[in-house]
């Protein structure tokens, strides 16, 4: 059996395991169905997931026009403090970044390769959590905007890590740590202006599971750039990666927009 589309990151289920689909425009498939199953990925083509042409992707799915005119791909994005949209101050596009921007969002602690802070919208709890490979997820605060969590996201960087370790994540190499108390020791780091969102009492722990069968020991990062055509026995599904027998691992969310034949 074959289906054919665009790579766009996976859609998941909030369960135990959590469950991940792979959606193209006419058909899908649930992933964890797929454990112990041989697959073959065929690199198609490309097909922007911003204008639809089937120009070579360039960052995030977007061919290179998009991604720089884009308002979905502004610098905000991969850094919250620089949002301006409480401030009526367009970037790219103020009625879209008003919607993005002006809504709740959580600064959280994560535990996936060791422990790192991290903004989400309110709405992508605990998607973004899932996407990143967590085991395990606390919320610090509740803000009313993007900008005031990249604020206080900007403040705990300078204790803890944020980015993944994406390599310790997938050979599930995690530090036993207890987030509820670091979460109690943090508030003094928080900006004066974010203290009154601050709540000791409310903790909330998430707890993640994930559909991998065998952890591999070495991690080999599938391209397909430079390998067009791979196949291998699917063993586990963590964060937005797909885990082989053989070590090797393939990042879905760094190929969106790419068209591939995935063969069962």
């Amino acid at each position: 059996m074959t289906y054919e589309g665009v790579l766009t990151k996976m859609q998941t289920e909030f369960s135990t395991p959590i469950q991940y689909y792979l959606v193209f425009e006419n058909s899908f498939l649930n992933l964890n169905q797929l454990l112990e199953k041989s697959l073959e990925i065929n690199f198609v083509g490309y097909q922007c997931l911003n204008c639809g042409k089937k120009k070579k992707i360039f960052r995030q799915g977007f061919c290179y026009d998009c991604f720089m005119s884009s308002a979905a791909a502004g610098d905000w994005i991969m850094k919250p403090e620089l949002s301006t949209a409480h401030l009526d101050i367009e970037d790219r596009d103020l009625e879209y970044e008003k919607k993005v921007q002006l809504q709740p969002h959580i600064v959280y602690l994560a535990l996936s390769s060791e422990v790192k802070v991290g903004v989400t919208r309110k709405t992508q709890v605990p998607t973004r959590w899932i996407d990143q490979g967590a085991v395990q997820a606390l919320p610090i605060v509740e803000v009313p905007n993007r900008y005031l969590a990249g604020i206080t996201e900007l403040a705990l960087k300078e204790h803890y890590a944020d980015k993944t370790n994406w390599q310790k994540m997938l050979k599930n190499e995690i530090p036993s740590v207890d987030l509820i108390a670091e979460k109690a020791s943090l508030k003094d780091f928080i900006p004066a202006e974010v203290q009154e969102f601050y709540d000791q009492s409310k903790d909330e722990l998430y707890q993640l599971h994930y559909p991998v069968l065998e952890y591999p020991s070495k991690v080999n990062s599938l391209n397909l750039d430079k390998t067009p055509n791979f196949s291998g026995k699917l063993k586990g599904i963590k964060g937005q990666y797909l885990i082989f027998e053989d070590g090797t691992v393939f990042n879905i969310r760094t190929f969106e927009g790419y068209v591939v034949k995935i063969s069962l």
